[in-house]
């Protein structure tokens, strides 16, 4: 597949930095309907996008970067070049949390309510957004004889980006049940979020032939199976009513 979807004025726009777009663009309707439902305003929702946004995309990149430095310490510039790629979305949720974290004490709102607001939203876009390393030819696994196989460099290759999207379309449409059936305090959506999508990337993770190492381990590997415990341990705690 053809990373460029079209030009124009001579810039090439392309399908990764499209995808993104629309998935920000349907994670924002959805998160503003949520924040109705719960008694909370648009404007409350989009002020806090406003900062969100930037900070998570500036964290995926710097996530990417710091551990894949070998690629950039004698180019620095290219380290801007985030239309081709090389976003991680551990980067952009830790980022996205310590703002989320600041915003809610400085308006004096609820973050586990915002949370669980925003995590259906963020489910999704990560959803759709793997469909950009299809279009990047990246994010694929090893090799594989599957039927459901895509051919890269002329080798049938797992289709990881694919396996997460899908695991991330259920994670999304069992947070939205569990939001309007199960919930017993906020907070627990976006925990469910942080437990439930690590469990699938921990294992789609060790299929990759692109991920970034720290030493002989994967780095999301070791970030997933760390979330599914502090997740776990804050859930619990909770429904303690102790934190």
């Amino acid at each position: 597949m053809d990373p460029i979807a079209f030009t124009i004025f001579g810039l090439e726009v392309r399908w990764y930095g499209i995808l993104i777009a629309s998935a920000v663009v349907i994670g924002t309707i959805l998160a503003i309907k949520e924040a109705k439902r719960k008694g909370i305003s648009e404007d409350t929702i989009l002020d806090l996008l406003l900062f969100v946004l930037p900070a998570a995309i500036i964290g995926a990149r710097l996530h990417y970067v710091l551990f894949s430095w070998d690629n950039y310490k004698n180019n620095l510039i290219e380290i801007l070049n985030i239309r081709g790629g090389g976003l991680a979305i551990h980067g952009a949720v830790i980022a996205g949390v310590i703002v989320g974290l600041i915003f809610a004490k400085v308006k004096k709102i609820s973050f586990w309510e915002l949370a669980d607001i925003i995590a259906p939203s963020l489910i999704l876009g990560q959803s759709i957004g793997r469909w950009g390393n299809y279009a990047n030819q990246e994010a694929y696994g090893g090799p594989t004889d599957l039927p459901w196989a895509i051919v890269v460099d002329g080798v049938k290759v797992h289709p990881t980006f694919l396996y997460e999207s899908i695991w991330n379309l259920l994670v999304f449409l069992f947070l939205v049940y569990y939001s309007r059936k199960m919930i017993k305090k906020d907070g627990e959506v976006f925990l469910l979020y942080i437990i439930i999508y690590s469990i699938g990337r921990l294992f789609i993770e060790g299929l990759r032939t692109d991920s970034l190492m720290f030493g002989p381990f994967r780095i999301a590997q070791l970030l997933s199976l760390a979330s599914i415990i502090i997740g776990a341990f804050i859930f619990y705690k909770r429904r303690k009513k102790s934190i």
